[in-house]
């Protein structure tokens, strides 16, 4: 499967944006789906996740009643909903296709990537 991750872009503190993940070549909609994130010089860390039916939703905490995460399985697509963005959330977001139906915040759960988008929040 290949994942497109869309949507990113310049944003002021304060502001929202709504990614989204496409996927190509075949279905997701069993698998769970992450977000992860990472910043210039530091690790890949793991953002949001939802199980292959939308019923369990994982978040980190640093975005925890911030970010939503969401799929429509009709449209293969999973978006994040980000909100009250802060400068700390700068980072290039990816998407990741879990190798199972559940929800993870591991990234070893994780078996496609996509390509990442930019979000760059401006204070």
């Amino acid at each position: 499967v290949q994942l497109q991750a869309s949507g990113g872009g310049l944003v002021q503190a304060g502001g929202s944006l709504r990614l989204s993940c496409a996927a190509s070549g075949r279905t997701f909609s069993n698998n769970g789906v992450g977000w992860f994130r990472q910043a210039p010089g530091k690790e890949r860390e793991f953002v949001a996740g939802i199980s292959w039916n939308g019923g369990i939703k994982l978040y980190s905490d640093s975005v925890k009643g911030r970010f939503t995460i969401s799929r429509d399985i009709a449209k293969n697509t999973v978006y994040l909903l980000m909100n009250s963005l802060r400068p700390e959330d700068t980072a290039v977001y990816y998407c990741a296709s879990a190798r199972s139906s559940v929800a993870s915040s591991s990234r070893s759960s994780y078996g496609y990537w996509g390509q990442g988008t930019q979000v760059t929040v401006s204070s």
